[in-house]
């Protein structure tokens, strides 16, 4: 995915990390691990790497494609882990992929994507998914529910906002947001996928305090946006959020989906 810089990336990393749900991450790992060490993966929206390292250390030993449109998130995956030789980077959009990527892949992975695509897109994989007879591990999908340990009057209104936004075209067609986890769930068991299902939400604490003021001032201006919301308003919520990030937890929910036939 374009639109992301590695600086946001990396910050996110931690908090993605500590979120994915461990049972399901280890179905996923002996998934894989069934068909040996070479297996291969493949990784959409893959940025620098993140779902790479992310299930480490099995992932050491499998082949990975890791597939973006950003040339720049490509080449620092490929400075990370581009010398193993178990690497590969292919630039391309995620609507041009065609089912010959995913060839002789025991796994498709995606993390934090699916909450930015459209139906009809998730549809099209789905579809790629039975021809390569292909198992699919789908990460961190956001799913509308965000709140604070110290609660702020506009707090409800800001993220009605922002997950109407969520629901804006991405790139590709009117976006999902927070329904994506159960729209893809239906579509991949329309398909006789076997699906099971793990919340994976942020923690966010003072120690994320930077992640914090980020999250907080991409949705500001996502609610901004929409109009639903005084630029007043807004302004006056990003504020105070930014003044108590040191202090202040924020739960953000996610869903960790893995199908597999």
């Amino acid at each position: 995915m374009s639109g992301f810089d590695t600086r946001w990336l990396d910050l996110r990393e931690v908090a993605d990390h500590a979120a994915r749900d461990r049972g399901l991450r280890q179905r996923v790992t002996d998934h894989v691990m069934a068909v040996g060490e070479d297996a291969t993966v493949v990784d959409l929206g893959a940025g620098t790497g993140s779902t790479l390292r992310a299930l480490l250390p099995e992932a050491q030993h499998w082949r990975w494609k890791l597939v973006d449109n950003d040339a720049n998130l490509l080449a620092e995956a490929g400075s990370r882990h581009g010398l193993s030789g178990r690497v590969e980077c292919v630039e391309a959009h995620l609507d041009d992929i065609s089912v010959d990527t995913f060839d002789g892949s025991r796994l498709v992975t995606a993390s934090a994507l699916f909450d930015l695509v459209s139906e009809d897109f998730l549809a099209g994989l789905v579809a790629q998914l039975v021809q390569a007879d292909v198992s699919l591990y789908a990460a961190l999908n956001y799913d509308g529910i965000c709140h604070w340990d110290d609660p702020h009057p506009m707090d409800e209104e800001v993220v009605a906002a922002f997950n109407t936004h969520q629901q804006s075209d991405k790139g590709f067609g009117p976006a999902l947001g927070p329904a994506a986890t159960p729209s893809l769930r239906k579509l991949l068991e329309g398909q006789s996928f076997h699906v099971a299902m793990a919340p994976s939400p942020w923690r966010l604490d003072p120690s994320h305090a930077e992640l914090q003021r980020q999250f907080v001032s991409g949705m500001a201006t996502a609610a901004a946006e929409t109009g639903l919301v005084s630029k007043m308003d807004v302004n006056d919520w990003q504020s105070a959020r930014l003044e108590r990030a040191e202090n202040s937890s924020c739960f953000v929910g996610h869903w960790d989906l893995f199908a597999f036939r």
